[in-house]
C-alpha cells in the first residue's frame, strides 16, 4: 500500500469522526435520557419572577425598621417566589415627607415603621391605602390592624419593668404607678424624654387614665429616678447590673436580643435582670406595635399584599420572632423558647392610632415634670 494512499484514508477517516461528533453536539432532542441533573446549589437558586411584559418583577419598601432580621425576611420572600424586595430606609417622618412630596410617582409600594401613633401619622397624611387579602384578615387580629385596613401589624413589643434579680423579687412588683411611689426613689432608670417608646407609653396612659394622673405619674418618675436619663433601653439593663439603679423601664425584646447577643458583655448583663410584666390586674402592660401599610400609589400592588401575607403569615412571623424577639401578630408562629418562657400577659386594650393622637399632650408633660 502506497504511503500516499494510507494518508487520503486517513483524512477522510478523521473528517468522518469530526462531522459526527458536530451532529452529536447540536442534537439535544436525542440527548441521553441519564445525563447529570444539575446540583442541589443550582437548583436551590431563586429565579426572579418575571411579568407578561418581560420585566422583572419587584417591590419596592419604604422602611424605618433597620433590624438585620428584615432583611432576611425579605430574602427568604424572594427566594420563595422569585420577587425582588428593594430597601429605601430611613425615619419615618422623613419617609411620609417623601412619600407626600413624590405623590403619583413614587416608586414606594410599603411603608414600614415602628410605633401606632406613627403608623396612624401616615394615615392621616393621605399616603396609604386600605389592604384588601382574606390572608392577612386571618393572621392579624382585628385588633392589631387599622380600623380601615390601611395599616397591619406585623410585630409587637411590651414595655415593662425590668429588675435586678440580686435586689428585687417579683412580688415587690406591681403595676407602672408603684413606679411613681417613694419605695423607689433613687432606684428607677429610663431612656429620656426624647425617646418615642416613652412618648407613647405616656399617651397610652393619658388615653387610660387621663392627663393630670398621668402629669402625677411622670413627676413622681423624674423624682425617683436614679441617674438623669442616658442611652439606649440596653444602657438601662447595664446600669442595672453596674448598681446604678435597682428598675427599669424597657422593651421585652431587647432582652431576649442580649440574651442572644453574640457579644459575651450583653449576655452577662441579661442574665442578671428579670422581666416583669405590670398592671396585670389593671389595664395591662404597654403595647406597642410595628406594622406595614400599602402605598396610596403602589405601582407593584399586587406584589406588595403578597409580601404583607407572606410577613403576616406562619413562615414569616416564625422567622421573624425568632430573630428580633418581638411577639408575633399571627398566634401560629413558632416563638422562642425565651417569650413562651415569660408566658402570656394581659396587654393594655386601645386603639394605637390614641398613641399619635395623644403625643403631643404627652411631650408637654414631659417638659413641665423635667423629664429630660
Amino acid at each position: 500500500m502506497t504511503k500516499k494512499y494510507i494518508v487520503g484514508i486517513l483524512m477522510l477517516t478523521m473528517m468522518t469522526v469530526l462531522v459526527l461528533a458536530g451532529c452529536g453536539a447540536n442534537n439535544t432532542e436525542n440527548a441521553p435520557t441519564n445525563a447529570a441533573s444539575p446540583s442541589p446549589e443550582a437548583s436551590a437558586a431563586p429565579t426572579e419572577a418575571v411579568d407578561n411584559s418581560g420585566k422583572d418583577q419587584v417591590v419596592n419598601v419604604f422602611t424605618a425598621r433597620h433590624y438585620d432580621v428584615d432583611s432576611q425576611l425579605f430574602a427568604a420572600f424572594t427566594q420563595e417566589t422569585g420577587i425582588k424586595v428593594n430597601e429605601i430606609k430611613g425615619t419615618a417622618e422623613e419617609l411620609v415627607e417623601r412619600l407626600k412630596r413624590e405623590g403619583e410617582s413614587s416608586e414606594a409600594d410599603l411603608f414600614i415603621t415602628v410605633d401606632g401613633g406613627v403608623l396612624n401619622y401616615a394615615k392621616q397624611n393621605d399616603v396609604l391605602q386600605p389592604i384588601e387579602s382574606q390572608a392577612v384578615e386571618s393572621n392579624v387580629p382585628a385588633q392589631l390592624r387599622d380600623t380601615d385596613n390601611q395599616w397591619v401589624g406585623m410585630a409587637t413589643r411590651a414595655r415593662v419593668i425590668v429588675y435586678a434579680m440580686d435586689r428585687v423579687t417579683p412580688d415587690q412588683l406591681s403595676t407602672y404607678e408603684d413606679l411613681a411611689s417613694e419605695k423607689w426613689k433613687g432606684k428607677v432608670l429610663v431612656r429620656s424624654s426624647s425617646n418615642l417608646y416613652n412618648q407613647s407609653l405616656l399617651a397610652s396612659f393619658i388615653e387610660l387614665n387621663g392627663e393630670q394622673q398621668t402629669e402625677e405619674w411622670a413627676k413622681g418618675i423624674v423624682n425617683n429616678f436614679a441617674r438623669d436619663p442616658e442611652g439606649g433601653d440596653r444602657d438601662q439593663a447595664k446600669a442595672i447590673v453596674a448598681g446604678q439603679g435597682d428598675v427599669a423601664i424597657m422593651n421585652t425584646y431587647y432582652v431576649g436580643q442580649m440574651l442572644n447577643s453574640k457579644d459575651a458583655e450583653e449576655v452577662k448583663v441579661a442574665e442578671q435582670v428579670g422581666v416583669f410584666f405590670p398592671n396585670q390586674d389593671t389595664t395591662g402592660a404597654h403595647l406597642n406595635i410595628s406594622g406595614v401599610g400599602l402605598t396610596k400609589h403602589a405601582k407593584n400592588k399586587d406584589n406588595a399584599i403578597k409580601l404583607i401575607e407572606y410577613i403576616t403569615g406562619k413562615e414569616g412571623q416564625t422567622l421573624l420572632t425568632q430573630g428580633s424577639y418581638e411577639f408575633p401578630v399571627n398566634a401560629a408562629a413558632d416563638m422562642p423558647e425565651l417569650l413562651k418562657g415569660w408566658g402570656e400577659f394581659k396587654a393594655q386594650q386601645l386603639d394605637f392610632a390614641k398613641l399619635g393622637e395623644n403625643n403631643k399632650k404627652a411631650v408637654e408633660i414631659l417638659n413641665k415634670v423635667g423629664w429630660k
